[in-house]
């Protein structure tokens, strides 16, 4: 994750500040920095939504050593824009502004209220009403593999074991939103499912019988 700058006489802002403490808890997430009206984003994060969604990309400091890429959108159309990211295969965190900026004489206090990605998310516009919104875990083996679907949404939680044609016939029959494995077995991963589905790779720890 590069670092967003924005500088006056070559010290950071509070806000740019900020945003990079957040980010940096959530680096893999796309995240939607509430500004006033506006949820915003930044640098990387900017250029991936301004294509997903259709929106401009600007510049936040134009002109100066601090240039960064900007994209942003009314918050009250959070409903329309977020189903599209999150379709898309984006993991989005949601930054929202935790106090009244009327309040306030200092930066106005922030932090992330909801993770959502294609297989956790609860908001209806997000979900398709007529079908399951499975997320799958797979514990990838050298045979033998363990498998699980969750629906956080209608708490249906199914597992089951077994060969890559079992698994292969599972995925098919069940078609999670999102998949996410250990990390360690990216290879093995790759091999025997490839990039048919949006996936996310977890720390090894996660995958240990211990844990």
């Amino acid at each position: 994750m590069s670092k967003v700058t924005e500088q006056k006489g070559g010290i950071e802002t509070p806000l740019m500040k900020q945003y990079n403490q957040i980010k940096a808890r959530h680096p893999e997430a796309l995240l939607l920095f509430r500004v006033g009206d506006f949820y915003e984003t930044f640098g990387e994060d900017a250029i991936k939504t301004s294509k997903i969604l259709g929106i401009i990309l600007t510049k936040r400091g134009a002109g100066s050593s601090s240039e960064i890429e900007l994209a942003g959108f009314p918050h009250h159309s959070l409903d329309t824009y977020l189903p599209k990211l999150v379709r898309a295969g984006q993991r989005v965190a949601i930054c929202d502004q935790l106090e009244d900026p009327k309040l306030t004489k200092t930066i106005v206090k922030r932090g992330v209220t909801e993770l959502v990605t294609p297989g956790v998310a609860f908001n209806d516009q997000v979900l398709e009403q007529k079908k399951n919104n499975f997320l799958c875990a797979i514990h990838l083996d050298k045979n033998e593999h363990g498998i699980a679907f969750l629906d956080v949404s209608t708490g249906e939680f199914l597992i089951s074991q077994g060969d890559k044609n079992h698994i292969d016939k599972l995925l098919q029959s069940f078609q999670p939103t999102e998949i996410v494995y250990q990390k360690n077995k990216n290879s093995l991963y790759q091999d025997l499912i490839g990039n048919q589905y949006h996936n996310f790779r977890l720390e090894d720890w996660v995958f240990t019988h211990e844990f």
